[in-house]
């Protein structure tokens, strides 16, 4: 199991679940045998045990656009 510290936040943590999950629904093969048939649900078993990691990018300061 990943150490919860390692997650930036759990914010962070969902984000990339959710696009892990999409990569399953769009026909990814899962990387662990699941239990669940639910893609957001093998999707965190991935992260929480370690096979897919996410990496945060810094932010980028955005400039407000002038019309």
């Amino acid at each position: 199991m990943m150490d919860e510290s390692a997650l930036h936040n759990k914010y962070s943590l969902v984000k990339g679940a959710a696009r892990r999950a999409r990569q399953l629904q769009s026909g990814a093969p899962p990387l662990i045998a699941a239990k669940s048939s639910k893609a957001c649900r093998v999707a965190q078993d991935e992260i929480q045990q370690g096979y897919v990691k996410y990496v945060l990018l810094p932010k980028q300061a955005s400039k407000p656009q002038v019309h």
